[in-house]
């Protein structure tokens, strides 16, 4: 029993708010500025798809009254379908752009962890925490930010 308090004394514990140092790192810009312009395209060819549906519509109700009813059957359906379409696209585009998201955010993301891994065993911690988690932080907890900023070359 006289050991375990020595043990746990010997212990060294960090923590670090992951969420702040990855917004600082430096690869954050570039996949801002590609993710927007993904984004863009996406919003731009909706919007275009958006417009034309609005177009027929409203050409549909000008001559709805003059319409065979066999010719309306068609425009609604070729408008629902058109509907249907859009859903889709958007669908779609929101997978498409999580999935770039992902893919651009992953080696930033093994960058980081390997920086906290390395300055973790450099530095002789038994666990680094996430502070974002954390409920609460003792004194004797040390802040290993700059450090592991040091490693991935942030100032």
């Amino acid at each position: 029993m006289l050991i375990a308090p020595l043990a746990l004394s010997a212990q060294k514990f960090g923590h670090i708010n992951t969420q702040e140092l990855f917004a600082q790192m430096p690869e954050m810009a570039q996949i801002k500025l590609k993710m927007d312009t993904i984004q863009s395209q996406y919003e731009s060819q909706l919007a275009s798809m958006n417009e034309e549906i609005q177009k027929k519509a409203q050409d549909y109700q000008a001559q709805e009254a003059t319409m065979a009813d066999a010719v309306k059957q068609i425009r609604q359906q070729e408008l629902q379908e058109m509907q249907q379409r859009i859903q889709l696209f958007y669908q779609t585009a929101e997978q498409d752009i999580q999935k770039k998201q992902q893919e651009l955010l992953a080696p930033v993301h093994e960058r980081m962890t390997k920086a906290i891994k390395a300055v973790g065993e450099r530095e002789g911690y038994t666990y680094i925490f996430d502070s974002a988690a954390m409920v609460h932080i003792g004194n004797d907890a040390q802040d290993v930010t700059p450090a592991i900023k040091k490693e991935l070359g942030i100032k």
